[in-house]
């Protein structure tokens, strides 16, 4: 799989958010705000992680990689698993994929990051089409 572009971390933003509701700032109902399609994402496509729910602590979060995109069209807007990305990242030329960190029980949830997958316009070698003069 190419490397990830345009990488946009978000953990500076989910250190303070956390820190203004273990001070009593940001009420927990404020931030385990998760919709139902969010958890069941989380159920079926998610990534399992080693890191505890910073609210609860009850459980192991799950990050879900979301598509957006112009060229990938229909898929846009859905979750993907890893394979799924590796696989559209040699289909593509360009997608955005924004990863949510999830905790099913308390519905703890926040965008980690976000990056763009693709060929990047550079089609497989396999793939090219022949012009006229060759």
């Amino acid at each position: 799989m190419r490397t990830q572009r345009q990488v946009v971390d978000y953990a500076l933003q989910r250190r303070t958010l956390l820190a203004d509701v273990h001070a009593g700032r940001v009420g927990t109902s404020e931030v385990c705000d998760a919709n139902p399609y969010l958890l069941r994402a989380a159920k079926f496509h998610g990534d399992p992680t080693d890191v505890a729910c910073p609210v609860c602590r009850k459980e192991q979060l799950t990050r879900v990689s979301w598509v957006y995109g112009d060229e990938i069209k229909h898929l846009a807007g859905s979750a993907r698993t890893p394979d799924e990305l590796t696989r559209m990242a040699t289909a593509f030329s360009e997608f955005t994929v924004h990863v949510v960190e999830v905790c099913r029980t308390c519905s703890w949830n926040h965008l980690v990051q976000s990056y763009v997958l693709g060929t990047g316009g550079v089609r497989a070698p396999g793939n090219r089409r022949k012009t006229a003069a060759e």
